[in-house]
């Protein structure tokens, strides 16, 4: 397979990544109790995150199943030592082995498995699934985003009143302030925080919620195959400035971002810097 991925080409993988991803979940699954404390073994890395028996289990099997899918691959992971040798990688894998880990050891199940995969720095295949639900997102640059095999879009909302809205506390309450500045009354819709990053955003594709906020320290991991899926459905992930998410950098570290609707960009970037 040439070191670039066609249209085509992407979608040929596809099935074999949802195979690989489905097993990824089973091995997750047992470990995962609704409403109560896992039993996996947790442990603290280094900043204090936690990370469980499961997270490492799945990262390991995606690393070799995904590697035998697209060899020319490069690879990013929450649960892999970062290799420099991706920066110089056309195609990269970018994955998140448990999105939402707190989530996932506290019985709560807005947890994901996301994985995409970059050609030529942007993201060509997207899958975020929630194994609890049993939910496929998934997404194919230029051929549409789809949540179980039914094509999704994004909500057709473009006024911050009434809109639902969720995120970071502090990032809502500056929203919340920016509109009182423009003189516009702050009645959005606040939505519990979506514990799964990737699932937050892939919930904006769906147009279940409009406006997902994201506040500082994000990871590639985090957002690059919800933001394909997003892209397809009609918005994007963009930082305060509108400007799209750029992935594979030397630091996979972002700002504040937002992700919206093409037809919200606008109003919610003015309120958060107003």
């Amino acid at each position: 397979m040439p070191d670039t991925m066609s249209s085509e080409a992407a979608q040929a993988v596809m099935p074999a990544l949802r195979e690989a991803i489905r097993e990824a979940a089973s091995l997750a699954l047992p470990h995962f109790r609704p409403g109560e404390q896992t039993r996996a073994r947790i442990w603290s890395k280094a900043g204090g995150s936690p990370v469980t028996e499961a997270d490492v289990a799945v990262d390991a099997f995606l690393k070799v199943r995904l590697s035998q899918i697209v060899p020319a691959a490069a690879w990013l992971s929450e649960e892999t030592r970062d290799d420099s040798g991706r920066l110089g990688a056309d195609l990269v894998w970018i994955v998140d082995p448990i999105d939402g880990t707190r989530a996932f050891l506290s019985g709560h199940p807005d947890w994901s498995i996301a994985v995409g995969l970059l050609s030529a720095g942007q993201p060509v295949v997207g899958i975020v699934h929630a194994p609890a639900s049993g939910h496929f997102y998934e997404a194919v640059a230029g051929a549409g985003a789809r949540r179980d095999d039914v094509p999704i879009a994004v909500s057709a909302c473009t006024d911050l009143p009434g809109a639902r809205v969720t995120g970071p506390k502090p990032m809502i309450e500056r929203l919340a302030r920016g509109l009182t500045r423009e003189g516009v009354e702050p009645d959005f819709v606040r939505i519990d925080r979506v514990p799964s990053l990737a699932l937050r955003v892939a919930r904006v594709a769906e147009g279940a919620i409009d406006v997902g906020l994201v506040s500082s320290d994000a990871r590639d991991w985090d957002l690059a195959a919800a933001d394909l899926i997003l892209r397809e459905a009609g918005g994007s992930v963009c930082d305060l400035a509108g400007r799209r998410t750029v992935y594979n950098r030397n630091n996979p570290v972002h700002g504040e971002l937002v992700a919206v609707s093409e037809g919200l960009l606008a109003p919610v970037i003015a309120a958060l810097t107003a």
